[in-house]
């Protein structure tokens, strides 16, 4: 793979990894179309209740990521009609202005820096993405995220520097060698990727160089960028059909994308697990997984067949609807002892495959607390959900956070303290529309008399004096996210910690 492509013949080893792939997609294409199905039913009927329930229970800890994503990329990526429809694949998709509370798909949305988004399909071939000369200044970062939800590339300020760069994005099947011109390969191990562009934004006036920075990411499969054409001899498009995987019902034989449910039926719809035996198509079955997986077999997850809910018996049935409700215990009891604690922070939760290490209940919590969150060396995340009491947090009360003079956020790019309403962990309307403070916007806020820095935290507004340090925070219940992108190895080495919030009245 870090050879060159040869001069003689360009399209030699194209026109050969493409029959590979061909025939690769042929068989996805049976298993996923139903071609190949197993008469339903035959793998859940010698599983007894208490079985399926603990089945279940494990594989919907380990599934929830790949079903939320899921759910997200069909309403970003294959709705059309959704309110929150993006584009299609396979087409950089540049947002140029920050997130607001009508942005409600992703929990914990980033309201710091533009986004640009890429949904990557790629079962026809890779894709080359540029990335163009940026000021050394401003923070830019690609965070590339696979079906599993795992960080398995970054390029940008902290990785690749400000200097620009052209880079080859691959799925699991493709084999070819390096072509000139590539300053990297980037594997993914599932055949969908979501690629997530952030330009850091200097400020109000500065949107309109964010978006001459946007449109400098650029994007070709890799047909284009060598000049040459698909085996059938046209030209690779761009834009591949905006669908996902299909499936055929066995009742059914109509081509259809699975649909997903929404985020409050996923903890109880049997469909779940329909979605999750779709996903699992998507690449290769790793090491770590093959045990799980042969469990989940027992259930038709992930097998030839698929999960099937028609042809369980009702008891098995409400085994397994008990076993997803298992899951959301045992995710609470985790919340409660291991995040709420401190004992598990964002650094533990967030990264790749080799990182996370087969931890699913980490990578669940993860999906739920903030779905495609930074691994720790990109951004760090300190939570700030109670009060100095130990309380909840709730826009009934007042709160201060204070940072003591020389304590702010160490950082190598920039930090932000924003504001989520519960439960769904969502941006909040409110008179002066902020969402957060952050550090551009430390010339603008007013420092104490001793050099620290307090953001008052509450409902109503604390006053003209204190204004310009206002975080506004919902009636109800809230938490806080703060975040240090590029942090340095104080935050990361726990030498620096966040400040408490104090309650005031």
């Amino acid at each position: 793979m870090h050879g060159a492509v040869g001069e003689a013949q360009p399209g030699q080893k194209l026109e050969e990894a493409m029959e590979r792939q061909s025939s690769l997609r042929r068989l996805l294409a049976s298993m996923t179309l139903g071609l190949i199905l197993a008469p339903t039913g035959v793998f859940a009927q010698n599983v007894s209740p208490d079985e399926a329930r603990a089945i279940a229970k494990d594989a919907y800890i380990f599934g929830y990521p790949l079903v939320e994503n899921y759910r997200i990329q069909y309403t970003y990526f294959v709705d059309q009609s959704g309110a929150e429809y993006k584009g299609p694949w396979n087409k950089v998709l540049n947002t140029a202005r920050l997130f607001t509370p009508k942005d409600t798909t992703i929990q914990t949305p980033n309201s710091d820096t533009p986004y640009s988004m890429l949904g990557a399909d790629l079962r026809v071939e890779p894709l080359v993405l540029g990335v163009p000369k940026i000021d050394e200044k401003r923070y830019f970062s690609l965070q590339f995220i696979d079906a599993y939800t795992f960080n398995f590339h970054y390029v940008g300020s902290r990785t690749t520097g400000n200097g620009g760069g052209t880079y080859l994005l691959a799925g699991p099947n493709w084999t070819g060698d390096t072509p000139a011109g590539i300053d990297d390969v980037i594997r993914s191990e599932t055949d969908f990727a979501f690629v997530i562009y952030r330009t850091q934004l200097m400020g109000p006036d500065d949107l309109d160089n964010v978006k001459k920075i946007q449109a400098g990411y650029t994007l070709q499969p890799l047909s284009a960028f060598l000049g040459q054409t698909a085996k059938d001899g046209t030209a690779v498009p761009l834009e591949k059909p905006n669908v996902l995987p299909t499936k055929v019902t066995v009742d059914h034989p109509v081509t259809k994308a699975l649909t997903p449910v929404t985020q409050k039926d996923e903890k109880t719809d049997p469909k779940f697990f329909e979605i999750l035996d779709l996903t699992l198509k998507l690449g290769p079955v790793p090491d770590e997984e093959k045990d799980l997986r042969a469990r989940m077999a027992k259930l038709g997850i992930g097998t030839e067949a698929g999960f099937d809910p028609d042809s369980l018996s009702p008891e098995v049935l409400k085994a397994v609807q008990a076993g997803m409700t298992d899951a959301w215990d045992a995710f609470d009891t985790f919340k409660k002892e291991q995040i709420d604690t401190g004992k598990v922070t964002s650094a533990d939760m967030f990264g790749t495959r080799e990182e996370i290490g087969g931890n699913w209940m980490y990578r669940m919590a993860a999906v739920i607390l903030g779905i495609y969150g930074n691994s720790a060396e990109e951004a760090f995340y300190p939570v700030l959900q109670l009060d100095t009491d130990g309380n909840a947090l709730s826009g009934a009360n007042a709160y201060t956070v204070t940072f003591p003079k020389g304590q702010l956020p160490p950082v190598n790019a920039f930090w932000s303290v924003t504001m989520y309403g519960l439960p769904q962990s969502l941006l909040v309307e409110n008179p002066i529309n902020r969402y957060l403070v952050n550090s551009p916007m430390l010339p603008d806020l007013k420092m104490n008399d001793d050099g620290s820095l307090t953001i008052y935290v509450q409902n109503e507004a604390p006053g003209k004096d204190k204004e310009s340090n206002w975080l506004p925070a919902p009636a109800g219940p809230f938490w806080m996210a703060m975040r240090l992108y590029w942090p340095k190895e104080a935050a990361l080495k726990g030498d620096w910690k966040a400040p408490g919030v104090e309650k005031t009245n």
